[in-house]
């Protein structure tokens, strides 16, 4: 059973609604409104740029299978590649969508 507090705090939530800008300066809200949508674009070329990694290391060995037969140390390559190379790029594809959003915050 959920207690009538539960019951009320989820009531408020939904009624607020979701993406809502808080009321004040209307200059302020539009250029709020402006901040989220530049760094929303730039979070998406940010996602493409990711599935673009995961999924074409995937098809590249898809592609070339003859990749597979390569060891190193006793382990294939392709599970090398896809167990070890997308962390360091998911750090530096991060670590450039970080700046390129603190950079649309300074102008």
């Amino acid at each position: 059973m959920t207690s009538p507090q539960t019951r009320l705090a989820r009531s408020r939530r939904r009624a607020r609604g979701h993406g809502e800008l808080l009321r004040g300066d209307p200059l302020e809200a539009e250029h709020a409104a402006g901040l989220y949508r530049a760094q929303r674009r730039r979070a998406v070329l940010a996602l493409v740029l990711l599935f673009t990694l995961l999924f074409g290391l995937t098809a590249v060995f898809a592609v070339f299978p003859a990749l597979d037969e390569i060891r190193l140390l006793g382990i294939p390559l392709s599970w090398l590649a896809l167990g070890v190379l997308p962390y360091p790029a998911m750090v530096l594809l991060s670590g450039w969508h970080l700046r390129r959003a603190e950079h649309v915050e300074e102008q």
